[in-house]
């Protein structure tokens, strides 16, 4: 058995909730050899983020607490949250990924504080209200059903329980990448949908938190469109 496979064997998903985790999960366009190959190319810059640093800083994990990473990817987030003492629940839809951050997790010495996961934001193996915080970085405009996302996220949080998620706005054209990212939609004819911050600030207000904003702020000195809430 992979180290992946004994640690989602050993947490088990205890969850009143039936999940198929199987390889739909997420966004289509994330599927195959084609969702493969992008992130293969986007390797060096998903392995290490000053994003996905700050965002761990935003969220600030303190030491014995759980906490979930939502399209956990390679783990930038996730090894940083991990060697401040919490215990992170790296969920990730996709197998290479996984495989990915299972290899990278058995080389960091808080490894015990990692568990690899097969899941979504639509879709997360975790108990109820047994969560302290959650995190995404780039993941919101991956997610195929907002609304069950959103549901998802308040389930598993605990009262009090706090969540920060960001996306980098490539449609901004200060953004370092925003040329590149342009020329490769128009050859790729991937999309994904637009994230309005305000309106996922929104929609977790209604699904029971008693505090949730949506913003456009700087992150890590890139800009990005921020969700933060708090569970009630």
């Amino acid at each position: 058995m992979s180290a992946e496979s004994a640690h989602e064997h050993q947490h088990g998903h205890g969850h009143g909730h039936q999940h198929g985790h199987g390889p739909d999960h997420g966004h289509q366009a994330d599927q195959g050899w084609a969702g493969f190959l992008r992130y293969a190319r986007m390797l060096p810059r998903m392995w290490r983020s000053d994003v996905s640093g700050a965002v761990v800083g935003m969220v600030a994990p303190a030491v014995g607490e759980r906490v979930v990473d939502l399209g956990a990817g390679m783990g930038a987030a996730t090894v940083v949250a991990a060697r401040r003492g919490a215990h992170v629940l790296a969920v990730d839809p996709t197998p290479y990924m996984r495989r990915i951050l299972g290899a990278r997790r058995l080389g960091q010495r808080a490894r015990s504080r990692i568990t690899v996961v097969d899941g979504a934001a639509e879709s997360i193996p975790a108990v109820d209200g047994s969560i302290d915080a959650v995190w995404s970085v780039n993941a919101m405009h991956h997610w195929s059903e907002l609304d069950h996302a959103v549901a998802e996220i308040v389930r598993v949080l605990r009262p009090g329980g706090r969540g920060v998620l960001v996306d980098e706005d490539f449609d901004d054209p200060s953004h370092p990448s925003y040329e590149r990212f342009k020329q490769r939609r128009a050859t790729s004819g991937v999309y994904f949908d637009v994230i309005d911050p305000q309106h996922v600030a929104a929609l977790f207000v209604q699904a029971g938190c008693i505090e949730a904003a949506g913003t456009l702020e700087a992150v890590a000195g890139r800009p990005a469109k921020v969700v933060r809430l708090i569970r009630s």
